[in-house]
């Protein structure tokens, strides 16, 4: 039976509202058809818009010529070249124009592998891109999370009222990124780049307008609040009546979108408020393999 290997990655671009900057973005990308884009997620709210791409990987993958590393550096650049981040606002935290890309091992490969096409990718974008860029998980040496490292450049505090608005309020940076310049460019941000198990997103939205409720909420629901392990969750304002507890779920096997769903909903019933149904940002991996598979049947 033939083995197989694929590896996935999820970028989050941070902006959702400038289709000019997405339609140059998707161009990038299509130039490498080996690693299509297999699911697209846009928040206009948010401001920030999710893509997802699977590529195959070689029993020996050479990182000098990744269909999928080379598909992600292509929309990185696109992205940096029709996106000005100082002038971003939305409710969604955020650190650059390009916020956030992760590498999941699916099907057959390892996390090695996934790790080893992050770590490239971190040394381009650094390097050729000038992007101040941190590693996370399995792609850092000491197995640095995201949350901590977000901790750290204070991703977790909007800056206008419940927006975050404009660029870094300094070019200094509180911690060395792993790859790139030392200070940070205005209209670019930072890059955080990892590795990991498969993570689910999940947001539950919350019929409400007092933040801070639901921030209590969201803290009592994830494990750093005493509440599901490995579920991290923040509260995030989603339009004039209505707040996100958007979640992480890392070990999505062992504490699902249904058994958060239940706990956000106990815990919003004791301060008096109603919940909506939540949903996922993303297929499961199975319809993201299917999905793949799909454009790019095996011959």
């Amino acid at each position: 039976m033939l083995k197989l290997m694929l590896a996935c990655c999820k970028v989050y671009i941070s902006e959702s509202r400038n289709k000019v900057a997405l339609e140059s973005i998707e161009r990038a990308a299509k130039l490498f058809p080996e690693a299509p884009i297999v699911n697209k997620f846009e928040d206009v709210t948010y401001n920030r818009v999710g893509y997802t791409l699977v590529s195959s990987l070689a029993p020996k993958p050479s990182l000098d010529s990744c269909a999928l590393k080379d598909a992600v550096l292509a929309m990185v650049k696109a992205a940096l070249e029709t996106i000005d981040f100082g002038l971003h606002c939305g409710s969604h935290p955020r650190l650059g124009v390009v916020d956030h890309i992760c590498f999941h091992p699916l099907a057959q490969s390892s996390l090695d592998q996934a790790a080893g096409i992050a770590k490239s990718l971190a040394v381009d974008v650094g390097s050729s891109l000038q992007v101040p860029t941190f590693l996370y998980g399995a792609a850092n040496v000491e197995g640095r999370t995201l949350d901590s490292i977000r901790r750290e450049l204070g991703y977790f505090k909007p800056n206008s009222g419940n927006q975050w608005a404009g660029g870094p309020n300094s070019e200094s940076l509180p911690l060395k990124p792993d790859e790139g310049p030392a200070e940070v460019n205005q209209a670019k941000g930072v890059l955080v780049i990892g590795a990991t198990r498969w993570v689910d997103n999940y947001n539950i939205p919350v019929i409400s307008t007092d933040i801070a409720a639901v921030r209590r909420i969201a803290k009592r629901v994830s494990g750093r609040g005493g509440g599901l392990l490995s579920v991290q969750a923040m509260a995030l304002a989603h339009g004039n009546d209505v707040i996100e507890v958007a979640c992480n779920l890392l070990e999505p096997s062992n504490v699902g979108g249904e058994m958060v769903q239940q706990e956000v909903e106990r815990l919003a019933e004791e301060e008096g408020m109603a919940v909506g149904k939540g949903y996922f940002t993303d297929f499961s991996q199975d319809k993201i393999i299917e999905n793949y598979l799909k454009l790019c049947p095996l011959i």
